[in-house]
């Protein structure tokens, strides 16, 4: 039996490769996976009891980043701890951590598999910032790591032989030498059938809404004179809060609302709202409302960077060399999407910003530079 964890004020840390991020919101008591429909529960041990975590959703989304080496949690009872993700261990050693899986049978988590390269860490089966295509998925690995989770697995990548050690979790090139760490992590919200087809875990919210309250967005329909026109409860009894509350709970379904005669469904999913009785479709938006405090400490939003040519760390900003895109609209796009991609120009190229690797990509010259998101 399990007793919740009490994180009535919490406190918590994601700590990249490089920099650390600082987040504060309150939270209200959860449920257990069993109730919640969770395919994953994350469970403290203080020697005598394992307890479950509250909105241990939020740890689960940090977890499945392969940047991440570990979070720290303020909890009521126990203050600061920190959790390994590599090693699944806590800075004390009177507490223990756990993340345990409920699956029906037949299903298994869909699980990356990633190594450092000289910048940023690549998933297997993708292209280095340096070389080829690996040669193996992240599920060959897999496969092989259900056969002998404390063997090795050689490889190759062209011409070069490579060991991958899943007791170190270190790959080494057998013709230099050349060591890299290696990180098996999750991915976020989804699970694998019996086939290997991928389904996403819809019941649980994404990371982004984890981040801000419901009345930091702002919802809105394309009305009939071409202008985007926001909800308001006294017309279809849902406001923006309404919505973005519902949308949490579910951000792949549907909300379904009346205003006067006609019934209406709003689709997350699709973001278009749809006319029940003509069938008449428009598009939806859910954007930042810039005026809400999204950093509790400074009620200002995340800046975002990227490192240029010189090493320099320098703004997105409209006007400089012509960018299409300013912070602000790349931190609505991040906020809806954690694990996406967004595309922007300048003068003379067009660019790919990767969520997930933080890294801005040339599409001309597939030159990449590394990305930052600031907090304020």
């Amino acid at each position: 039996m399990y007793a919740n964890f009490p994180l009535s004020r919490r406190y918590m840390q994601y700590e990249e490769e490089e920099e650390e991020e600082d987040y504060n919101w309150q939270v209200t008591p959860g449920q257990s996976a069993s109730v919640s429909g969770k395919h994953y529960e994350w469970q403290l041990s203080d020697g005598r009891q394992w307890l479950s975590i509250d909105n241990d959703h939020v740890i689960e989304t940090h977890y499945c980043q392969p940047g991440a080496r570990g979070i720290t949690i303020n909890t009521a009872s126990y203050g600061r701890v920190y959790i390994d993700f590599d090693k699944l261990e806590t800075q004390s050693a009177a507490m223990r951590v756990q993340r345990l899986s409920f699956l029906p049978p037949g299903q298994t988590e869909d699980v990356g598999w990633y190594f450092r390269d000289d910048k940023l860490w690549c998933e297997y089966g993708t292209k280095d910032t340096n070389g080829p295509v690996s040669s193996v998925s992240s599920r060959d690995v897999e496969h092989q790591f259900t056969l002998s989770p404390r063997g090795t697995f050689r490889f190759t990548v062209g011409s070069t032989a490579y060991t991958l050690n899943f007791s170190a979790m270190a790959q080494t090139n057998c013709h230099t030498g050349v060591r890299r760490n290696v990180r098996r992590r999750p991915k976020l919200n989804s699970t694998l059938s019996s086939t290997g087809s991928l389904f996403s875990d819809s019941v649980l919210p994404t990371a982004a809404s984890s981040l801000v309250t419901g009345d930091s967005f702002k919802w809105e329909f394309m009305g009939e004179e071409g202008q985007w026109t926001e909800y308001q409860a006294h017309r279809c009894s849902f406001d923006s809060a309404a919505i973005e509350s519902q949308y949490q709970q579910n951000p792949q379904g549907q909300l379904h609302f009346r205003v006067d005669s006609f019934s209406y469904t709003l689709d997350f999913s699709g973001m278009c709202q749809v006319n029940n009785n003509i069938g008449t479709k428009r598009s939806v938006r859910r954007t930042t409302a810039y005026g809400s405090q999204l950093n509790s400490r400074t009620g200002t939003l995340p800046r975002w960077r990227f490192q240029d040519v010189d090493g320099t760390w320098r703004d997105y900003a409209k006007g400089r060399g012509e960018c299409s895109v300013s912070s602000q609209e790349i931190e609505i796009q991040y906020q809806q999407n954690l694990s996406g991609t967004m595309s922007f120009n300048t003068r003379n190229f067009n660019y790919e910003l990767d969520f997930s690797a933080m890294t801005q990509r040339n599409l001309s010259t597939n030159t990449t530079r590394s990305v930052q998101r600031l907090n304020q």
